[in-house]
């Protein structure tokens, strides 16, 4: 038996490196001279060179095109319409794509490469993305694995931000990654502050960026981060909410939060928090500052598996157990969730099967 894990091992080791070899050989070998890159037919026109993928090929270009995975192709935001020039679908697109984008040219930006003339077309909202400099004002540890990084804004010195919405952290060429990567985080920052923005950061083992944050990064430091993205946002009605988050899902929460409260917002809010043990519970006291704050606001903590000495007394198991165990009836109220895809998947599947239709479910789902 060990000797069959040894050989699969092996073959899995011998295909990686055979996938490097080939991407460094498309990548010098291969010339594909400058292309020409037509956007909105014609309202602008690149000429570039071949040879990365479309979405590298514009953030060279200034032009950002939202990805919260870095351009892996796992999170689906990079999509464009691509009316010619792309090569046939790929298998690493078709999960994400439904069959009327498909039908209708729309690719995944980060799969394809630039390797001829290319017609396509990018939302105009999306020229409005801008890319900014920032110095690192401040560095706090939330727990053991999450830190919560302030950032002063340098150049532009202000930015607009919607409750919700996340912005793009460049992880510059360090020891594990030869190029820079960007990475989306969620914007954890009071809307009025124009001036700074805050990102809730969690370890990923050997994640390129979150390792280069948790070992390199430093108070002072300069970075370069680019947006704001997204649609996610409170709706304008008068609906009891409920947030549902565990870990650095957090970061939308607070700017909701920070928002409402400047606005003395009246309405109803409960938001389930869902932890594993007591060590990864954080801003428990601003969550007591908000319920003094806001009259019809309550934060409701759970540990999943609390450890020996955690003397917990409050809510245990998973957080769409607790949720669904406080309210009975979800047919008259909206729901805004923030986390990994299964928790989302989970919340969801509760929440409407007592009531709540889809189209209320609101959520920023981590790639």
């Amino acid at each position: 038996m060990s000797l069959f894990f040894i050989a699969v091992g092996s073959l899995c080791g011998i295909c990686g490196i055979l996938a490097i070899l080939l991407v460094i050989a498309d990548r010098h070998l291969n010339d594909y001279g400058t292309c020409a890159i037509t956007i909105n037919g014609g309202d602008r026109k690149l000429d570039v060179k071949g040879g990365e993928s479309l979405l590298s090929t514009l953030v060279g270009e200034s032009i950002f095109i939202p990805s919260a995975c870095g351009g892996r192709g796992s999170c689906g935001l990079c999509k464009l319409k691509v009316n010619a020039g792309a090569p046939p679908l790929l298998p690493t697109e078709e999960p994400h794509l439904s069959k009327d984008e498909a039908k209708d040219n729309v690719r995944l930006s980060c799969q394809i490469k630039v390797r001829q003339d290319m017609d396509i077309v990018i939302p105009e909202e999306l020229f409005s993305i801008r890319q900014f400099r920032a110095v690192v004002a401040s560095i706090r540890d939330m727990t053991y694995d999450i830190k919560r990084i302030r950032f002063e804004l340098i150049d532009p010195e202000t930015i607009d931000i919607v409750p919700g919405q996340y912005i793009q952290l460049e992880a510059p060429a360090y020891a594990q990654s030869p190029e820079p990567v960007y990475r989306a985080y969620s914007i954890a920052t009071d809307p009025r502050d124009t001036r700074h923005i805050e990102l809730l950061i969690r370890r990923v083992p050997n994640g390129i960026c979150t390792t280069w944050v948790f070992d390199h990064l430093k108070e002072g430091q300069e970075v370069t981060l680019n947006g704001p993205y997204g649609d996610f946002r409170i709706q304008e009605t008068d609906a009891d909410m409920i947030f549902v988050a565990g870990g650095s899902g957090m970061a939308p929460f607070l700017s909701m939060l920070a928002h409402m409260h400047n606005e003395e917002s009246k309405r109803r809010c409960t938001y389930f928090f869902g932890a594993n043990a007591r060590r990864d519970l954080f801003c428990l006291e601003e969550m007591a500052e908000y319920e003094k704050k806001l009259p019809n606001f309550r934060f409701v903590p759970c540990l999943a598996r609390p450890d020996e000495g955690d003397n917990w007394d409050g809510d245990t198991g998973l957080v769409t157990q607790v949720m669904d165990k406080y309210i009975t009836d979800f047919s008259d109220k909206e729901a805004y969730l923030c986390g990994s895809p299964g928790m989302i998947d989970a919340s969801i599947k509760v929440l409407t099967a007592k009531g709540m239709p889809e189209a209320r479910v609101f959520y920023d789902k981590f790639a």
